[in-house]
Protein backbone atom coordinates (compact mmCIF):
# COMPACT_ATOMS: atom_id res chain seq x y z
CA UNK A 1 0.00 0.00 0.00
CA UNK A 2 1.13 3.21 -0.82
CA UNK A 3 1.12 5.92 2.21
CA UNK A 4 -0.65 9.09 2.34
CA UNK A 5 -1.74 8.19 -1.65
CA UNK A 6 -5.31 8.93 -2.72
CA UNK A 7 -7.10 7.53 -6.05
CA UNK A 8 -9.79 8.90 -7.56
CA UNK A 9 -10.79 6.43 -9.43
CA UNK A 10 -10.46 2.33 -10.41
CA UNK A 11 -10.51 1.83 -14.18
CA UNK A 12 -10.25 -1.80 -14.71
CA UNK A 13 -11.35 -4.47 -17.34
CA UNK A 14 -14.31 -7.28 -15.65
CA UNK A 15 -12.72 -10.20 -17.21
CA UNK A 16 -9.39 -10.61 -16.14
CA UNK A 17 -6.82 -13.88 -14.81
CA UNK A 18 -7.38 -14.71 -11.57
CA UNK A 19 -8.72 -11.74 -9.58
CA UNK A 20 -11.36 -10.26 -11.59
CA UNK A 21 -12.13 -6.65 -11.78
CA UNK A 22 -15.52 -6.66 -9.09
CA UNK A 23 -12.96 -8.52 -7.20
CA UNK A 24 -10.14 -5.97 -7.36
CA UNK A 25 -13.18 -3.23 -6.67
CA UNK A 26 -13.88 -5.08 -3.66
CA UNK A 27 -10.43 -4.89 -2.07
CA UNK A 28 -9.23 -1.74 -3.59
CA UNK A 29 -12.35 -0.27 -1.50
CA UNK A 30 -11.35 -1.78 1.81
CA UNK A 31 -8.37 0.42 0.97
CA UNK A 32 -9.80 3.55 -0.75
CA UNK A 33 -13.44 3.41 0.53
CA UNK A 34 -14.16 7.18 -1.53
CA UNK A 35 -12.76 5.76 -4.70
CA UNK A 36 -14.60 5.78 -7.80
CA UNK A 37 -14.84 2.84 -10.26
CA UNK A 38 -15.00 2.03 -13.92
CA UNK A 39 -15.10 -0.77 -15.75
CA UNK A 40 -14.56 -2.10 -19.25
CA UNK A 41 -15.51 -5.08 -20.92
CA UNK A 42 -15.56 -6.26 -24.57
CA UNK A 43 -18.52 -7.71 -23.61
CA UNK A 44 -21.96 -5.79 -24.13
CA UNK A 45 -23.27 -4.12 -20.68
CA UNK A 46 -26.44 -6.86 -20.73
CA UNK A 47 -24.21 -9.80 -20.72
CA UNK A 48 -22.06 -8.67 -18.35
CA UNK A 49 -24.94 -7.49 -15.87
CA UNK A 50 -27.32 -10.43 -16.17
CA UNK A 51 -24.71 -13.15 -15.63
CA UNK A 52 -23.65 -11.66 -12.06
CA UNK A 53 -20.43 -9.77 -13.08
CA UNK A 54 -21.16 -6.26 -12.38
CA UNK A 55 -24.29 -4.87 -10.26
CA UNK A 56 -26.99 -2.83 -11.92
CA UNK A 57 -25.90 0.81 -12.11
CA UNK A 58 -22.12 0.46 -12.30
CA UNK A 59 -19.99 2.44 -14.40
CA UNK A 60 -19.25 0.87 -17.77
CA UNK A 61 -17.52 1.50 -20.99
CA UNK A 62 -17.73 -0.91 -23.71
CA UNK A 63 -14.65 -2.27 -26.02
CA UNK A 64 -13.97 -0.87 -28.47
CA UNK A 65 -14.03 2.73 -27.48
CA UNK A 66 -12.48 6.15 -28.62
CA UNK A 67 -10.64 8.62 -26.32
CA UNK A 68 -13.38 11.09 -26.41
CA UNK A 69 -16.20 8.40 -25.40
CA UNK A 70 -13.42 7.60 -22.28
CA UNK A 71 -12.66 10.99 -21.29
CA UNK A 72 -16.35 11.48 -21.26
CA UNK A 73 -16.63 8.04 -18.88
CA UNK A 74 -14.12 8.93 -16.86
CA UNK A 75 -15.76 12.54 -15.73
CA UNK A 76 -19.41 11.01 -15.49
CA UNK A 77 -17.45 7.98 -13.24
CA UNK A 78 -15.69 11.07 -10.84
CA UNK A 79 -19.09 13.55 -11.19
CA UNK A 80 -21.01 11.25 -9.34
Amino acid sequence: MLKNQRFDLLFTDVVMPGMNGPQLAVEAHKLYPDMKLLFTSGYTENAIVHHGRLDPGVKLLSKPYRRQDLANKIREALDD
